[in-house]
């Protein structure tokens, strides 16, 4: 079975199997200190009233079975442990079945976390993750050689991840086909970094020359992913060097991340690592091979309407077509907005709420708040509240389920809730009323940062929760 196996990929297996593992760890530490306040059993959406509603064939999950808050947590951090264990080496050290069980445990583990984390996990990298972890435990570790069927499957994963936010983009906005949209996006973007108000303020023709290396990266250079090396390891090279510019100009939790390591899996290292080891060389057992095959036959299967829908004018973005997420579609961007706003939240100490009264501003850790402030850098870690307030912004029905127990949450003084902010205003006791109002953000130019010190320019636009007390929060809405 000399075709079977690609020794001169053990490298790149090597570098992939590493950063992946690395991934994983960031996605289950970020779900073991956040879950408690977003969908534990007092969270903003519990997960047992979730799995009351859905049944475990739509939405398979060890959480199905059973729920407390100390078995997720159990889960989350033993995920966290056997990431951390892969990515130090461990799955080479073992029998290639335990290391295939490793592999596995993780992929289970973070799709039993998914499938009841609802909105809070309704992102494009959760299915990524679970797509690419999936096809990981079929890899193989270093006894035995790199399947050839399994790159190919993870080549056409990335593939798909960038030619579906390609098409996405040139369907969509007419800025992206005018190029003109990286005018709005570095200011507008869901979580901006420490560097995009310097990106922002690139010279026009410089956001022209990104918009169009970022299609050539997205239209042209997937299909190259496919041609014999070295074309295919340059090619990777330039992805990788495209999403290291993203990860410079803004924070998307460890999409870009998972992209570079999908990309990293298509480089020849052996230039720099020498001949394979005589491990690598190796005919694979039967038992390995036969699941290898049969796996490689689902995705193909499981394709259909994932390219459909990419091929499709109605082309949707990040959709998972199966409950297990093995083969989904992906995208980014099919819009970008010209005006940023945010959503501010305010809280009083006053008996009777004044406009006029002692409002303190809750911060939040990463999404843009008080002017004076520059945005940290988080990714590759998901700060799930803040990514949701940008939604929030763009519309109250994105909020129209957890915002009303968000306020609940601030009312009651919840340490788990304020655990996720970046500035509680009220240290000693909560606040009596909460409310909440829509500004429209905008960096300031280079003479207002020098003059003010502020990174931002706010102006209130309008209320978007009127002053609410604690036994009026679980039943409002945002307007």
């Amino acid at each position: 079975m000399d075709w079977f196996t690609a020794p001169g990929y053990w490298p790149a297996r090597l570098v992939f199997q590493r950063a992946l593992a690395g991934v994983y760890l960031f996605a289950f530490v970020g779900a073991a200190l956040q879950f408690r306040a977003l969908i534990g059993a007092r969270g903003m959406l519990p997960v047992p009233r979730h799995v009351r509603r859905v049944p475990f064939r739509h939405a398979p999950s060890l959480f199905q079975l059973h729920y407390s808050d100390r078995l997720f947590a159990c889960c989350a951090w033993t995920g966290a442990a056997l990431a951390a264990a892969l990515a130090a080496g461990a799955g080479d050290r073992i029998p290639l079945g335990a290391a295939m069980a490793m592999w596995a445990a993780l992929w289970a583990l973070y799709l039993s976390i998914v499938n009841v984390g609802q909105t809070w996990y309704a992102f494009g990298w959760e299915s990524l993750l679970l797509e690419t972890g999936f096809l990981a435990v079929f890899l193989g570790n270093a006894r035995t050689g790199p399947p050839v069927l399994v790159l190919w499957l993870l080549w056409w994963v990335l593939f798909r991840v960038e030619f579906g936010a390609g098409l996405i983009k040139m369907r969509g906005d007419p800025c992206w086909r005018r190029l003109t949209c990286l005018y709005f996006h570095h200011e507008t973007q869901p979580m901006p970094g420490p560097l995009s108000w310097f990106f922002h303020h690139l010279p026009k023709p410089v956001h022209r020359v990104e918009c169009a290396a970022n299609h050539v990266t997205q239209l042209v250079l997937p299909v190259l992913l496919f041609a014999p090396q070295p074309v295919a390891s340059y090619t990777a090279v330039a992805m990788v060097a495209t999403q290291l510019w993203l990860v410079l100009s803004g924070n998307f939790a460890w999409l870009n991340w998972l992209t570079i390591t999908l990309a990293l899996s298509a480089v020849d290292f052996t230039v720099l690592a020498g001949a394979p080891p005589a491990a690598a060389s190796r005919p694979p057992p039967v038992w390995f091979a036969v699941p290898v095959c049969a796996v490689t036959v689902l995705v193909l299967v499981l394709s259909r309407r994932p390219v459909l829908n990419m091929v499709s004018r109605r082309q949707v973005m990040n959709r998972s077509f199966d409950p297990l997420h093995l083969v989904n579609s992906y995208g980014a961007f099919g819009s970008v907005g010209r005006v940023r706003e945010e959503v501010v939240v305010e809280g009083t100490a006053d008996r009777v709420p004044r406009p006029d009264g002692v409002w303190l501003e809750y911060g939040f850790k990463g999404k843009p708040g008080r002017p004076r402030r520059l945005p940290r850098q988080f990714a590759p870690y998901h700060l799930r509240l803040d990514w949701l307030m940008w939604f929030a912004a763009l519309s109250p029905g994105y909020a129209r389920d957890w915002f009303g127990p968000f306020t609940e949450r601030l009312l009651a003084g919840d340490r788990d809730t304020l655990r996720l902010l970046g500035h509680n205003p009220f240290p000693e006791a909560p606040p009596v009323y909460v409310r909440a109002s829509v500004y429209r953000y905008r960096f300031t130019t280079w003479r207002e940062l020098r003059e003010t010190g502020a990174w931002w320019h706010r102006t209130r636009v309008r209320e978007y929760l009127p002053p609410t007390r604690l036994a009026d929060a679980a039943a409002s809405e945002p307007e």
